[in-house]
């Protein structure tokens, strides 16, 4: 089995409407919908897929650096804090090297060509971090750690050779050279930048402070030339006390400073409630809101929180369409629905709803990592997604934004390949125009790779459109590809309205000819000539020949065999505590 978040957050575009053929144009929102592309090998955060310096931000940044062990949101901020340490300290080597280079008939031994070469050396492979950081280099960010470790390392040594070089020729003029400005730079850059516990940083602040006074002590005991300069009391203290009570300061104020900053995060994240739910990670975003891994503090029990994005908060349309999926999906009751506990407003104005967690994974998820599903499969999966959507159309509610990615194959109550019915943003009483506060004048809402012709040229679409789309997800389930794989929304459109779609089986050969027929029925362009209810529909995916079947046993024997990789990552979190 695996656990992964739940919900796709609206990868829905509103398009305006145009008359006349051919004159529609649109501007999609970030998100795209699934690609046909092979999917790469990087292991699924516990997030929604999205590109890594999204605009998407969370309700709240909840950073753990001071729990066990790193979170996804504090691996991010420190990849992030490692990208401007890096390009900032490039940026200030290089600028000393340029002077090292120009002055470098007066620096003597102080600087030889040795030290001048690592300087050199050391301001290179900080700028390198730093372009591949900006790049997002996968193997850079992976290795957060590791990456801290050679920014900071190097600087060090390099600082330390230097130290070491300018304390010998003082030591050969008879004075104690000050070297305590370079590592208290280095000390303050560490603890402002680089998310950290308190006791971590006095590790690395520790060895960055002992450094210098060690190279004192060693000068002091190889060369002999500080003797006098230890002796006599004014010296001392001017010259090594001062420098040594310098970095000392520096020191305690630093990893103050982070304990300080750890505290202000933990108490951050321990106000982050909503009503009585504790929020404990982000699970997804999109493009109406976050979801939230919590717990409800009396019962602890785990749930998912939806909540509108900030910037989307002040938006009446947003809030109003958010407030009609809630009221859509309480009414629901169908095992395959998910189900809402919960809905209300937080003190700062934050609107949220409470459903169900559902270990698993969405059904674009499972074809992006593992291929096209099995034809059996299909059928089970799909046949619980028409029962669920056989009560909404019942109570005269149309999804409109039936998709992949809102189709969820979960565990619940010990049975694998639970299909769950997601995302009712979207839905609307049949027979009824748009509620105006909601939809614009001429918007036509919904997922353009998975839209009914009728509803994407704007007539009022019904339960037949909700069938169109589940004749699309099946399709792709059935060949891992878009069925119009035009990239402009404004082309899929017209090639839903337009073009005869392919049998599936054009793509995948072991499909049946029952099967093709039924999923062609589903895509025609005519609403009359499609099954007239999700009931006929189910009945002519359930008599479609099979096999075996796509018995429980085979689900279970499947999840045990590719399980998602988050698996691991929030069974080892529940151990640690962070998740009830």
């Amino acid at each position: 089995m695996s656990a992964t978040n739940h919900l796709d957050l609206g990868e829905t575009i509103d398009l305006p409407q145009s008359s006349a053929a051919g004159g529609l144009a649109a501007k999609p929102h970030s998100s795209e919908p699934p690609s046909n592309k092979p999917s790469s090998n990087k292991p699924h955060s516990s997030e929604l897929p999205r590109p890594p310096d999204s605009d998407d931000r969370p309700a709240a940044v909840l950073v753990e650096g001071s729990g066990i062990g790193l979170s996804d949101q504090t691996y991010s901020l420190l990849r992030n804090r490692l990208r401007y340490t890096s390009l900032l300290l490039s940026a200030g080597l290089f600028a000393f090297f340029v002077v090292r280079l120009l002055f470098v008939n007066q620096l003597a031994a102080t600087f030889d060509g040795v030290i001048l070469c690592l300087h050199g050396t050391v301001t290179l492979v900080t700028a390198f971090i730093g372009w591949r950081l900006c790049r997002n280099c996968i193997y850079v960010t992976s290795h957060s750690r590791v990456t801290e470790l050679v920014i900071f390392g190097s600087v060090g040594l390099f600082f330390a050779l230097v130290s070491y070089s300018i304390l010998v020729d003082g030591a050969k003029q008879g004075h104690v050279a000050a070297t305590a400005p370079m590592w208290m730079t280095l000390i303050f850059t560490y603890a402002l930048f680089i998310p950290n516990t308190w006791q971590r940083a006095a590790v690395v602040i520790g060895v960055m402070t002992a450094t210098p006074i060690l190279l004192l002590i060693i000068v002091k005991l190889t060369t002999g030339g500080l003797d006098v300069l230890i002796t006599d009391p004014s010296y001392f203290r001017q010259g090594i006390l001062d420098n040594v009570m310098v970095l000392l300061l520096s020191a305690a104020i630093s990893i103050w400073g982070v304990h300080m900053v750890n505290s202000l995060r933990r108490e951050a994240f321990e106000a982050k409630q909503l009503g009585q739910y504790q929020l404990r990670r982000r699970l997804g975003s999109g493009g109406m809101g976050e979801v939230y891994l919590a717990e409800h503090l009396m019962l602890k029990r785990r749930c998912a929180v939806k909540v509108i994005r900030p910037d989307r908060a002040g938006d009446a349309a947003t809030l109003a369409r958010f407030e009609r999926e809630v009221r859509a999906t309480a009414q629901l009751t169908h095992w395959n629905s998910v189900e809402i506990f919960d809905y209300g407003r937080a003190a700062d104005g934050t609107f949220y709803y409470v459903m169900e967690y559902l270990p698993g994974m969405n059904l674009e998820e499972i074809v992006r990592m593992h291929g096209p599903m099995p034809q059996d499969r299909i059928v089970h999966l799909l046949s619980q997604a028409c029962d669920a959507l056989r009560e909404a159309h019942d109570q005269g509610l149309i999804h409109r934004d039936i998709k992949p990615a809102n189709i969820f194959a979960a565990h619940r109550g010990g049975i694998y390949d639970v299909a769950k019915l997601l995302d009712f943003g979207l839905a609307k009483p049949m027979n009824l125009p748009d509620d105006p506060q909601i939809t614009q004048m001429g918007m036509i809402s919904g997922t353009p790779h998975f839209m009914a012709p009728e509803q994407a040229l704007g007539e009022s679409p019904d339960e037949r459109s909700d069938i169109y789309s589940l004749g699309v997800v099946a399709w792709y389930l059935a060949t891992g590809r878009l069925l119009f794989e035009e990239s402009n929304p404004l082309k899929v459109i017209m090639a839903h309205s337009q073009q005869v779609a392919r049998p599936p089986s054009e793509f995948n050969s072991s499909l049946s000819p029952a099967f093709d027929a039924v999923i062609l029925r589903c895509l025609e362009k005519q609403p009359d000539r499609r099954p007239q209810s999700v009931f006929e529909l189910r009945k002519l995916l359930r008599a479609v020949p099979t096999s075996t079947g796509w018995s429980d046993e085979q689900a279970a024997q499947w999840w045990t065999c590719h399980g998602c990789p988050h698996k691991k990552k929030l069974d080892d979190a529940v151990q640690a505590g962070q998740i009830a």
